[in-house]
């Protein structure tokens, strides 16, 4: 969901070998994933949603910013998210086929290749409930700790550049952190993303804060509301005019 938010924060500012014992341990990538929706309210609650509209804050602490953002999204693969910081202006959308973005530095673009892909998945309404549409393989590749909880991480590879890795709480299910490449004019940035305080929203459960980093800058996300099966025109997904 907070995927189209990347776009504005780059402009703003000893591995472990996993022994095969270890490995035949783990789940598998079904369970995992069916535990997850099963987390986050099940299938069936999904798919009683067709819209969702989140609106709350974003806190950059190093650079003593803070700003808003609105993000729309309907099913089955449209968004738009429209932030704002120190009195600028990002947006980024998916109508279903054209991604775009409009900022101050790049003005209104038209996304291509892998950045294109990689917003099409994020527009994904039913997003946790096709993990196995959306990615090429999935593959379980260890347990690792995030503070005092543990977590599989499965590694979504998308056919190219390099696999995006997903962490799940071993206990309960919920997703607990992702990891991937974000594609912009600027270039490619590992972004991680920390997912915390999920709640119950009209029966499925939804991150109310995240925080982003990458090695460009770091903020905060807080979601204030949540409203879902909102009536929105497919023309507000739609790329706007250039000036």
């Amino acid at each position: 969901m907070v995927g189209p938010l990347l776009a504005w924060s780059s402009m703003m500012f000893a591995q472990t070998a996993v022994r095969p014992a270890a490995a035949s341990a783990n789940p598998s990538v079904d369970q995992i994933l069916d535990k997850y929706v099963d987390a986050v309210g099940g299938r069936a609650a999904w798919k009683k949603l067709t819209s969702r509209q989140s609106s709350g804050t974003i806190e950059v602490p190093a650079m003593n910013l803070s700003g808003t953002f609105q993000v729309i999204e309907k099913a089955p693969n449209r968004m738009l998210s429209v932030v704002v910081v120190a009195g600028a202006n990002f947006r980024e959308g998916f109508d279903g086929k054209t991604g775009w973005s409009d900022d101050p530095q790049n003005g209104v673009r038209e996304q291509s290749g892998l950045e294109l892909e990689e917003t099409r998945r994020q527009a994904d309404f039913y997003h946790s409930l096709d993990l196995r549409q959306l990615y090429k393989k999935l593959t379980v590749t260890r347990t690792e700790k995030i503070g005092d909880r543990s977590a599989y991480v499965v590694e979504g590879a998308t056919g190219s550049g390099d696999p995006d890795q997903m962490y799940f709480d071993t206990q309960t299910g919920l997703a607990l952190r992702v990891i991937g490449q974000h594609h912009g004019p600027e270039g490619v940035t590992v972004v991680q993303e920390d997912l915390e305080d999920y709640r119950d929203v009209d029966g499925v459960k939804v991150p109310f804060v995240i925080h982003q980093s990458s090695g460009e800058s770091a903020f905060t996300i807080k979601i204030e509301e949540v409203r879902h099966n909102l009536p929105f025109d497919d023309a507000q997904f739609a790329k706007p005019a250039a000036p």
